[in-house]
């Protein structure tokens, strides 16, 4: 049963109000510190400077919810983890982030410079205990429950996924930037998933992160939605990157409990498969893995004519079916998941077989409709004509009449 607290809305609240009103704060601070997206290839789909560093509304948000709930809720407890090692190591690898993206968004940094910060921030975080220590044992029949239905990754192992996996993560919120407000929707709805398993599962520290990213995005997502006025930048897009991959560390990976990396990856399956895909597209046409093309998602939703806000809509509905997927899983089990699975794939190939064509009418129904609209405007120019003539008769008659009226 999902039960959310009031504290949850409240630190929803405060992370929508402080991220929607500092947004025009991060929009002056990005123009007047140069950090502006000029668009110079046909990558970029919009047309005029656009500034960065929209993401420091959502730290912010998220940042202030996340003080106040915890404060209020236990000031003692949050006190003394604040202390912990691990503690720190997040909040280290953050600031590591954070100080990237900002500098990135100011002056372009190459990518091998930024994949070795990245390394380090997340080495940093799992070095400190936040780290993916065990799996499900593959075609079981139910959620993984106790140690017995896990597979326990030996230290070095699990070392290094859990790194892979954080660095993965935010490059692929990064790469999944490139229409308004895609980016930021995404999160959010992998956000909002990872808060209702958190509910679920009933650990209530890890709702509270998720529901203040939650609030933090929706209260940026009204500036950034297409016609966007601000992108969140690499501020932003890391900084969401990093935070979702720990996050679903913690809340779904960490203990017996979890379904191991098959919540997380639903969850997050969009820009996990997007960028998978990029880097195998780039690896068969022999190019760095690094270099950006026109090949993601939603560049060929947009070649397909689907207009810009579409796109963005259709990616959110599966970015949610994915979520909804991965809620299932953990509240129902296996089977009712699967069930929803299949409906959901049904209907989207059905509609994806027909995407190219929702701005087009078939040929012959273009036909009809071309065909009724001369034979409406021919209808209505007769009507017009004659309701012309009926008028000019109603005119001779009254003067006629008025004319007798005077010889009389």
């Amino acid at each position: 049963m999902i039960i959310i607290q009031f504290h949850h809305l409240v630190a929803f609240a405060v992370a929508l109000i402080v991220a929607f009103f500092a947004t025009p704060i991060a929009r002056r601070i990005a123009f007047n510190s140069g950090a502006v997206n000029v668009p110079k290839d046909n990558r970029r789909v919009h047309k005029k400077p656009m500034a960065l560093m929209g993401g420091l509304a959502i730290i912010a948000g998220f940042l202030l919810a996340v003080l106040y709930s915890f404060a209020t809720k236990d000031l003692s407890f949050f006190l003394n983890y604040l202390a912990k090692p691990k503690t720190i190591g997040l909040l280290v690898g953050a600031i590591i982030i954070i100080t990237m993206g900002i500098i990135d968004d100011i002056k372009p940094l190459k990518a091998k410079i930024k994949f070795p910060v990245q390394l380090l921030a997340a080495i940093i975080v799992v070095a400190t205990g936040t780290r993916i220590i065990a799996i499900s044992k593959p075609f079981q029949g139910a959620v993984a429950t106790v140690p017995s239905m896990m597979i326990a990754l030996g230290d070095i192992f699990a070392f290094l996924i859990s790194v892979l996996w954080i660095v993965g993560v935010t490059n692929a919120i990064n790469f999944i930037d490139g229409l308004d407000g895609l980016a930021a929707g995404v999160s959010g709805i992998a956000a909002l998933s990872l808060f209702i398993v958190a509910v679920i599962r009933g650990q209530d520290d890890i709702a509270i992160l998720a529901v203040s990213l939650v609030g933090a995005i929706f209260g940026f997502l009204p500036y950034n939605f297409n016609p966007a006025k601000i992108f969140m930048g690499d501020t932003g897009s890391t900084f969401l990157g990093f935070v979702l991959a720990t996050l679903s560390i913690e809340g779904t990976i960490k203990s017996v409990t979890a379904l191991a990396l098959a919540i997380p990856i639903l969850v997050l399956g969009l820009p996990i498969f997007d960028t998978s895909f990029a880097i195998l597209r780039r690896l068969l046409n022999g190019k760095p893995i690094t270099e950006a093309d026109r090949g993601h998602i939603h560049h060929r939703l947009l070649d397909m004519g689907i207009s810009h806000r579409m796109s963005v809509v259709i990616l959110y509905i599966i970015s949610a079916g994915l979520g909804l997927f991965s809620i299932a899983l953990v509240d129902k089990g296996i089977l009712p998941s699967l069930i929803l699975l299949i409906i959901l794939v049904m209907f989207g190939i059905g509609g994806a077989r027909n995407l190219s064509e929702i701005n087009e009418l078939p040929e012959d129904k273009e036909r009809i409709r071309h065909t009724s609209i001369i034979k409406d405007g021919a209808v209505e120019a007769a009507q017009l004509e004659a309701a012309m003539s009926e008028k000019k008769e109603e005119k001779a008659q009254e003067g006629e009449n008025q004319g007798e009226k005077k010889n009389s």
